[in-house]
């Protein structure tokens, strides 16, 4: 595959994907999904690697999820139940044996927290900022989006990011579990080189056992996630739906109280 979304680039024993989409603040759309499947698997079992991060382009946004310019009135303009393969993405993360890196700079919101989240560590510079936006869009993330971002930040917190759409700072993110580590813009690169190059020494078969183990604990999220997806392609084809993209258009708040 001919990468133009992402970049491949492995340097020793560490693999970088970059989702190369500055212009919309690294959004992905159907292509995107699929070229990170593609990158995931041809490094996720290449014995030559050790770890494998996921970053953005530029310093705005590590990722904000859907490109809305690829979203139409039922969906994407892509591959798998809504039209964007983001399940198979987000799975394929949690599938793989090695240990997945998140390494965000400026925002992680919607889909973008959800992969910080998914992966299995995430180190964020001191700008970024994390959140969820899909009630405010007339979208959703069932599964890994919401039923894992509960384990991983406990009921309470993601029932908050979730209904309240709030932004959190990187600090506040580390408090609530979602980062484990924060460190100033200038120094996220180095100390992501260097985790990488403790995980380089460390057992594969090991760490993948592990990561298999603490997998079975939430696997049921897989089948929850698929039945959510389910759900949420006939919700895009509601008016309440699109009621959020009209108002993003338009830069005005959506009025969702005539469908309560």
């Amino acid at each position: 595959m001919t990468y133009e979304d992402i970049l491949f680039e492995q340097v020793g024993a560490t693999v970088t994907l970059t989702l190369n989409r500055p212009d919309v603040m690294n959004a992905f759309r159907g292509q995107t999904c699929e070229e990170m499947i593609h990158a995931l698997t041809k490094a996720g079992w290449n014995k030559t690697v050790a770890a494998i991060v996921i970053t953005g382009a530029g310093g705005r946004a590590f990722c904000t999820g859907g490109d809305q310019k690829a979203h139409g009135e039922d969906g994407y303009d892509g591959r798998g139940t809504i039209g964007l393969p983001v399940e198979e993405m987000q799975s394929l993360i949690r599938d793989v044996p090695k240990p997945v890196i998140a390494k965000v700079r400026g925002y992680a919101i919607g889909g973008g927290n959800v992969l910080a989240a998914v992966c299995d560590m995430t180190i964020a510079a001191e700008s970024a900022q994390f959140g969820q936006v899909g009630p405010k869009m007339g979208s959703v993330d069932p599964g890994w989006g919401t039923a894992y971002l509960a384990r991983v930040v406990g009921e309470k917190k993601a029932r908050e990011m979730w209904f309240l759409c709030r932004r959190y700072s990187a600090a506040e993110a580390e408090r609530m579990g979602l980062v484990n580590k924060v460190v100033p813009d200038d120094q996220l690169d180095a100390e992501v080189a260097e985790w990488c190059d403790e995980l380089s020494k460390r057992s594969p078969t090991a760490i993948a056992i592990a990561k298999k183990s603490m997998n079975a604990d939430t696997e049921n999220i897989r089948a929850i996630g698929a039945l959510g997806f389910e759900a949420l392609r006939l919700y895009y084809g509601t008016e309440e739906s699109a009621e959020g993209g009209r108002a993003r258009a338009e830069k005005r708040d959506p009025d969702f109280l005539k469908y309560r």
